[in-house]
């Protein structure tokens, strides 16, 4: 069942981008799979803002996303799915749910940045209809994000900006 977070449930939120996060040791990007997930204070930041969504299963989640805006379209910052239950359209359902959210609120597109050689990662978000961005697409906000992750040491693998334009004919 997809449904906004509840506040009781960001500590369940962080064991999930934990289990999601390991993953990355698969591709030996160790690093990544330790970073530490989003702090509680975080989580409930995009939850006030309304940008905090789950998947449950049984009544608890076992998949999240969190979005905001950024330079006036709806921004993906995360999407993660524990393991045991990858593969069954989970990330996909989250990701058209804010599409859904994105329109609604007059957004013509959604963007977020991600690893380009995780298949998990950028070659998913292009199934899914994001295209990469050239550095001169970038708006300000878009830009900032970027440098965020560059100080943050994330650009020791590659990474790039995404889009996704949000037509009348979009999925």
């Amino acid at each position: 069942m997809l449904r906004a977070a509840r506040g009781d449930e960001l500590d369940l939120l962080r064991q999930v981008e934990i289990a999601a996060g390991a993953v990355f040791r698969e591709v030996g990007m160790d690093e990544i799979a330790d970073d530490t997930p989003p702090s509680t204070v975080v989580l409930q930041g995009a939850r006030d803002r309304g940008g905090l969504w789950v998947v449950a299963d049984a009544g608890r989640p076992v998949a999240y996303l969190m979005d905001d805006v950024v330079d006036g379209e709806a921004h993906l910052e995360q999407v993660s799915v524990d393991p045991s239950h990858a593969r069954r359209g989970i990330g996909a359902s989250l990701v058209e749910d804010l599409v859904a959210r994105a329109r609604a609120a007059g957004r013509s597109a959604i963007t977020l940045t991600t690893f380009v050689d995780v298949p998990w990662n950028a070659p998913y978000y292009a199934r899914l209809g994001f295209r990469a961005l050239d550095d001169d697409e970038l708006g300000p906000g878009l830009r900032a994000v970027r440098r965020a992750e560059i100080a943050r040491g994330l650009d020791r693998w590659p990474r790039v900006a995404m889009r996704r334009d949000l037509t009348v004919g979009d999925r």
